[in-house]
């Protein structure tokens, strides 16, 4: 099976895997395995009257799983495998606990001001001693969230803490009170240490290998999600916490007046800035490597892509199961609320910095993702949550195991960064004549911006042409020589027609998300190259989406009419009956959906249901017409769907991508 590498370009940068099933003409008709197949997701039961909205999860020693809640309580699930575990109230009345760790026979967690330890002094099963470590300034802002806390390698506590927002520029982090936007060290006795700054949203926290890391979701200042290395004295990106970084106690060295000489903070604060298309721009990476060197920016070790691994980055977690739960031992699981969901990373230190691959891996769980620990029995088990935070999943909370059911799929089990491409690591052999055809790969790399808009597109985009592929003798690994690799990008490797060579199946998740932060040294590829292939024009797009019977058309066509205007109609038609019809583009869905992917509309819609925004079936039934769908997503007019979260402009997205995502939706009305 063969691919050019000018056919699959229409089947854009971000298609799934199901677009990309639906894809293979020549595959024999067959049922193609699922995830499911491999990782199943088992509802644990909740008792009626608990409302388990988890906001930590972590296990205990007997195997019991402790589960603390958004509502304020600790939940001791005993038997959590068994048909009807048993829940036992361990503690209550607290705030908001976003975290939950177990050490030396206490709980810890984080509530919305302190740290607090809470421990079962005379063995009855409840916490009768509720003790602060340590307790940090709060405003009394409801976005003022704390996060975890995580056991750092001399056994203190590192925890997080979310930026505020202003009364009127919502859109805005602020840092109202000390270490709001930082990470903070607190040791057992309760002694704080600012650690590092530069945080929006840290919810995502974990350590890898006894290296701290966060993720952050996209918002202000923050392109798109991300998991990010962060060490003391680290600035993350976020300018709001530099508030504080010139206190003694403080670490950092970066200031808020060095980020605007370089990133204009767009003016008025009571106006929402927008995104405008052709201004000049910085990253985090170029502020990081280029602009202050000197100043501990960090940028992410890997990008999460915005509505494709995710838009909510939540619990990360090393796979340290030593292959129990399957292939990906020694790999990083990480979270995401909003799309209940689990990605996968592989990470690696090139010239000291860890930079690495992000990977779908698990989709489906029926609440918002937040927390997830590893059982006693090598599964894990994952708490949910959506209340006030919108989720694909549709239960408000929930308590669920992942488990692996032994069968290995067909993925990419690793990406490493060469001098010249990269080295693809498979989790079975692959069928070499597939593997070794450069046709069967697409590459592309581009960026985010870093500005004070809420989000970023894709920016500085660029196809890589591959030139050349060759396996390994077991099949196993295949490595790949791309053109005009750039550091500091996102490279998007899709290896779209390779098969293994057991049962020719197609990979589960075929695509790779590398962030390049450094293209490491030694040798290159030694084997044959291709030559790159010229570009084949695309025809040109005929919009007759304005022909369409839209809501304005159908005003004119209501009104009366004059025996002038009567006659002038009758002429137009006579003409246009006589006149050579174009014909009417097709718009597949694959190509559709390939679309709305790369542009992140799925992330906010979806084809049948509501979702954050209106479904698409339901944006058809107003009979928009095509010019009037691309003035709609660069200028959305709220007003016209007053039930809903306003939509952000999306003046980045290109008027030919629009045009074709609006001949589908019109043909939904079919």
């Amino acid at each position: 099976m063969k691919f050019s590498a000018h056919s699959l370009l229409a089947f854009a940068l971000f298609a799934t895997h199901t677009l990309f099933l639906s894809a293979q003409d020549d595959l024999p008709t067959r049922a193609l395995p699922t995830e499911d197949d491999y990782y199943k997701i088992i509802k644990i039961p909740i008792p009626e009257g608990i409302v388990l909205e988890a906001g930590g999860v972590c296990a205990l020693p007997d195997g019991n799983i402790a589960v603390s809640t958004r509502r304020g309580e600790v939940w001791i699930v005993e038997n959590p495998t068994a048909e009807r575990p048993h829940y036992r109230k361990f503690a209550s009345g607290l705030h908001e606990i976003l975290g939950l760790l177990y050490k030396d026979g206490a709980l810890y967690c984080a509530q919305r001001g302190e740290l607090t330890k809470l421990v079962d002094r005379n063995g009855d099963g409840k916490a009768d001693r509720y003790e602060t470590v340590h307790a940090w300034p709060i405003s009394g802002h409801y976005h003022e969230y704390s996060f975890g806390p995580k056991l750092a390698p001399d056994g203190s506590f590192l925890v997080t803490g979310n930026v505020s927002f202003g009364s009127s520029d919502w859109w805005s982090g602020k840092s109202i009170v000390p270490w709001r936007g930082w990470t903070m060290k607190i040791s057992e006795d309760g002694l704080l240490e600012p650690f590092a700054a530069g945080m929006r949203s840290p919810c995502g926290i974990g350590t890898v290998d006894g290296a701290f890391f966060y993720g952050d979701n996209q918002g202000d200042w923050m392109g798109s999600g991300f998991v990010m290395h962060i060490e003391k004295g680290d600035f993350a990106g976020h300018p709001a916490s530099l508030d504080w970084a010139d206190r003694p106690e403080s670490p950092v060295k970066m200031r808020k007046e060095l980020v605007y000489q370089k990133v204009e903070p767009r003016g008025d604060s009571r106006i929402k800035p927008e995104y405008i298309r052709d201004e000049p721009y910085t990253t985090i990476y170029e502020m990081s490597r280029k602009i202050y060197p000197d100043k501990q920016i960090k940028a992410p070790a890997v990008w999460l892509p915005h509505g494709i691994l995710g838009v909510s980055t939540s619990e990360i977690i090393t796979d340290d199961t030593q292959g129990a739960f399957g292939p990906f031992a020694g790999q990083v699981l990480v979270g995401d609320q909003g799309m209940s969901k689990i990605a996968r990373v592989f990470l690696e230190k090139v010239n000291g910095a860890y930079q690495g691959a992000a990977f779908d891996f698990r989709n489906g769980f029926r609440s918002g993702v937040l927390r997830m620990c590893w059982g006693s029995d090598h599964t894990m088990y994952v708490g949910g949550t959506n209340r006030g935070w919108s989720s694909t999943g549709k239960e408000p909370f929930g308590l669920e195991r992942l488990v692996w059911t032994g069968k290995v799929p067909f993925e990419m089990k690793a990406v490493r960064a060469m001098p010249d491409g990269f080295e693809i690591e498979f989790t079975q052999p692959v069928l070499k004549a597939t593997a070794e055809d450069v046709d069967n790969y697409l590459v592309a790399s581009y960026n985010y911006k870093y500005h004070p808009v809420y989000g970023s597109p894709l920016i500085d985009y660029k196809e890589n042409a591959v030139r050349g592929a060759r396996a390994s003798a077991d099949g196993m690994r295949v490595r790949i020589v791309v053109d005009s690799l750039r550091e500091g990008h996102v490279h998007d490797i899709q290896p779209l027609g390779v098969l293994s060579a057991r049962d020719s199946l197609p990979l589960l998740h075929p695509a790779a998300y590398y962030t390049l932060n450094n293209i490491p040294a030694g040798t290159k590829a030694d084997f044959p190259l291709v030559a790159v292939k010229p570009k084949r024009k695309e025809p040109e797009f005929v919009d007759v989406g304005a022909a369409v019977n839209t809501p304005d058309q159908q005003m004119k066509e209501a009104r009366p009419t004059t025996e002038g205007e009567k006659a002038k109609t009758a002429g137009n038609k006579a003409t246009a009956a006589a006149a050579p019809k174009p014909a009417a583009p097709v718009v597949t869905e694959k190509d559709a959906m390939a679309l709305l992917t790369k542009h992140t509309c799925i992330a906010c819609h979806k084809k049948d249901e509501r979702a954050v925004g209106p479904s698409f079936t339901d944006i058809a039934k107003r009979k928009y017409s095509t010019a009037r769908i691309v003035q709609l997503v660069h200028n959305p007019e709220p007003q016209n769907w007053p039930s809903y979260t306003p939509m952000a402009p999306m003046a980045h997205v290109p008027k030919k991508d629009i045009e074709k995502i609006a001949i589908w939706l019109n043909s939904l009305r079919k």
